[in-house]
């Protein structure tokens, strides 16, 4: 057991190391033929076509945009409890982003409230599926079936997230895009696999996955079938569109590789984590418990507690002291409109947004705790709540 436990870290272990001085003594550490390995197996587990790799789950969310075709003049809804990324990445593109109400459980966006939000100008919706709890997908697709919108999930803490349709009895991987047309993902070192930074978008679509091809990689394509001109030559490349790079290395695709093959084994450690939390904390009168649908099996990206009415006022307070106790406690998140930047933006508060951050605290969640650790962080929060 360790003196202080962060709210999440990556578990790196020797296979992964060794995977990644292979890929050092190579021939290639960028550029080379880890990269398609991960692209191929993260496709393959996540049941999607095509998967495209970048440099970090920001990268793989403007590229999403860009294939999505979002530009200046359009509108596209997200969740305000998110990372700044989620929103970022669109305004880049000169569209305008729209926030949207919050279920006041699972922090993602209330389906039923989506149609007030929605205008001729909006060109696509990002569910964000917070703290690995997935968007109820099938209603939100409902609301845009067979029109222009374009569904972009924000999975960033979601691989390895199961879902399931009301009809349909078979679970499904957040990433399969039943109900979405493309699916990003993120492997920062919290996140439930890590490339150091990384992330990942998933298609089925093949024109999308061209788009994304392109766009990471300086907007260039080196293949011959694709080419507008004609001069045929050995050095011979195209610039089709303003791309940037954002590719990722073989280094990182190495040890993506070898942690993705852990991954289900990682997801399970978390729900062990999750129900022992659960069963700890079950009946206090202090917070209540992170929800789980039964549409969903969530990957527990984090583990959220939500303050009841008594004690909002006492958040930072609390905050403080379960710090003090050796809990690396975090918020998740600011609200993206409260950013000096949105603020000048001329946005304003959700009401549903404001009760979650109000409330919310992540409290120490990831595969690498000891049991002992898990029992350390149960007995240092009702420590916590029964001192204040």
């Amino acid at each position: 057991m360790t003196a202080f436990i962060p709210y999440g870290r990556q578990l790196i272990q020797d296979d992964d190391i060794e995977a990644v001085l292979e890929t050092l003594r190579s021939d290639f550490i960028t550029q080379g033929p880890r990269v398609t390995e991960f692209e191929e197996a993260l496709s393959a587990y996540c049941g999607a076509k095509y998967a495209v790799v970048f440099n970090s789950g920001t990268s793989a969310l403007h590229a999403a945009y860009f294939a999505a075709g979002l530009s200046a003049g359009d509108e596209f809804i997200t969740s305000p409890v998110t990372f700044s990324a989620t929103a970022t990445a669109g305004v880049l593109t000169g569209a305008n982003v729209v926030f949207a109400p919050v279920e006041p459980d699972t922090g993602n966006l209330d389906v039923t409230k989506l149609c007030g939000f929605i205008t001729p100008k909006t060109k696509l919706i990002v569910p964000v599926h917070f703290a690995g709890h997935p968007v109820n997908s099938e209603a939100l697709f409902d609301v845009v079936k067979g029109g222009p919108i374009v569904v972009v999930e924000d999975a960033c803490h979601a691989l390895g997230t199961l879902y399931k349709d009301r009809v349909v009895t078979n679970w499904q991987k957040v990433g399969a895009l039943k109900h979405s047309h493309m699916c990003a993902f993120s492997f920062h070192p919290v996140k439930a696999i890590t490339t150091g930074e990384g992330g990942a978008v998933t298609t089925n679509d093949l024109s999308y996955y061209k788009k994304l091809k392109l766009f990471g990689n300086h907007g260039i394509t080196k293949h011959s079938y694709d080419f507008v001109n004609h001069e045929i030559a050995p050095w011979f490349y195209e610039m089709q569109t303003p791309g940037l790079n954002y590719r990722m290395t073989d280094i990182q695709a190495a040890l993506g590789v070898s942690q993705l093959r852990k991954l289900d084994v990682f997801i399970e450690r978390r729900r062990s984590i999750a129900k022992t939390y659960n069963s700890a904390f079950a009946g206090n009168r202090y917070f209540y418990l992170p929800p789980e649908r039964d549409y969903a099996k969530s990957s527990y990206h984090l583990y959220h507690i939500r303050l009841k009415d008594e004690y909002v006022q006492r958040k930072l307070e609390i905050f403080n002291k379960l710090k003090e106790r050796g809990l690396g406690v975090q918020c998740h998140y600011i609200p993206v409109y409260r950013h000096p930047y949105y603020k000048s933006l001329g946005f304003t508060s959700i009401k549903s947004a404001e009760d979650f951050y109000s409330r919310e605290i992540s409290i120490p969640m990831y595969p690498a705790m000891a049991d002992s650790d898990v029992q350390f962080v149960i007995e240092k929060v009702l420590e916590t709540f029964e001192g204040v």
